[in-house]
């Protein structure tokens, strides 16, 4: 049965589908948290572990059986651009904040996204240590655990994340609109947070991808905000290119002035 604040969308069936395959997911995750998987060490020394591996394998497996026609575009699966040719692609990070997994901290997601004509029509963060699970699909509003979320009002002091070296390069004059918060390392869930308005933006730093945005990207646009790069325009996903720039997420005056910004990290 559909919740009261739930608006039927053409993407629902997408989005059913995500949504229990992120389920899924984050239980086998949490079968390696807190059990020292085996980890490696990914060129620019990102960690990967045997759970990220695990969880890819069932979602790669799960999700293509359930849509053969879509493209496939994930962090931990070789990348074959035969997807371009499909109409539709699921982006994925088996599990977004793998630091913060490996650390036994609870700040981590299955994030997927669905992409169509380079916009992400729907998306879900699953994230079971802290028994959240956020979902959009596109037209049909956000919503954390199936209640409905939106961006915060503006704030006199609005609370601003991003990664520590890119705050603290920034000079005086563009700190004092805002008031930076404690760094958040998985990319998806802070935009999360921006999305149900526990802080008003973050910035993103250079060489982010896809996988790191497409299903959060939804859930935040279906909030009242926006994920834009430096010329304030919104990311395209699942083209060749998988990497993005500086970017800002937020919404109103605020994601005006931190777009703004942006320019000093081209």
């Amino acid at each position: 049965m559909l919740e009261a604040d739930t608006i039927p969308t053409a993407f629902d069936a997408d989005l059913d589908l995500i949504r229990d395959a992120a389920r899924e997911a984050g239980e086998i995750a949490m079968r390696y948290f807190k059990q020292s998987p085996e980890v490696w060490w990914k060129e620019g020394q990102s960690p990967v572990s045997e759970a990220d591996y695990a969880v890819d394998k069932f979602l790669r497996e799960t999700l293509i059986a359930a849509r053969p026609d879509y493209g496939w575009l994930s962090e931990e699966t070789a990348d074959n651009l035969d997807r371009l040719s499909a109409k539709r692609t699921f982006v994925v990070d088996p599990i977004d904040g793998t630091r913060a997994y490996i650390e036994g901290k609870a700040t981590w997601c299955v994030s997927i996204g669905v992409v169509e004509d380079g916009r992400s029509i729907a998306g879900v963060l699953d994230c079971p240590v802290k028994n959240e699970i956020f979902e959009a699909a596109l037209g049909g509003g956000a919503r954390l655990n199936g209640h409905a979320i939106s961006v915060a009002p503006t704030r006199a002091e609005p609370a601003v994340g991003g990664p520590r070296p890119m705050i603290q390069s920034l000079d005086e004059a563009d700190r004092r609109d805002f008031r930076p918060v404690t760094y958040v390392p998985s990319l998806a869930y802070r935009v999360a947070m921006v999305a149900r308005g526990e802080i008003d933006g973050t910035f993103v730093k250079p060489d982010s991808h896809d996988w790191d945005l497409a299903g959060a990207d939804c859930i935040l646009h279906e909030a009242g905000g926006k994920v834009v790069d430096a010329t304030g325009e919104p990311l395209v996903y699942a083209t060749a290119n998988s990497k993005h720039g500086a970017l800002a997420a937020g919404s109103g005056p605020l994601l005006a002035k931190m777009t703004v910004i942006l320019a000093k990290f081209r």
